[in-house]
């Protein structure tokens, strides 16, 4: 895939994402980094929700979004040359030891649980973490896709 620096090229996809702000918050990053957003419901808010828009649904007329049913229907349009990352706060590789690309596909769960055991006893190879060095239970969703988007402009050498 050939990069431009006027994107990234990569994929942030939130499964049954909960909260309208952080889910806002992403498409605004999105459209800043130029990723893509694979949002599978069901979601915790209503698209047109006023907090998704105060969050930064102003910006969803340059986003390049896809809304999927369930996880089997986001699948059905992946390929096996897909690289697809799930993120972790239990487990996984630390994210900057991932060789991360443009296509890259960043998987992350519900604010609430994360992503479902299942997919990460599945992909074990393919588990990324962010580490918490301090007595935090976890990091904000929208925080932390912003840490590992800037992970992989890093890597692409923008």
């Amino acid at each position: 895939m050939k990069v431009t620096k006027e994107k990234c090229h990569c994929h942030v996809v939130l499964l049954e994402p909960e909260i309208p702000q952080n889910t806002g918050n992403i498409g605004r990053l999105c459209v800043g980094m130029g990723a893509k957003l694979h949002l599978i419901k069901p979601f915790g808010f209503v698209l047109n929700d006023k907090s998704l828009k105060r969050a930064g649904l102003d910006y969803w007329q340059y986003l390049d979004h896809q809304i999927y049913e369930n996880w089997k229907e986001f699948l059905s349009f992946r390929t096996a040359e897909d690289k697809l990352y799930f993120l972790s706060k239990k487990q996984g590789k630390v994210f900057y030891k991932a060789s991360l690309s443009p296509g890259s596909f960043l998987i992350f769960g519900k604010e609430t649980k994360g992503l479902p055991e299942f997919l990460l006893n599945e992909h074990k190879d393919q588990v990324l973490t962010v580490p918490m060095f301090g007595p935090v239970r976890s990091y904000n969703l929208s925080n932390t896709v912003a840490m590992v988007l800037s992970e992989v402009i890093r890597q692409i050498k923008f």
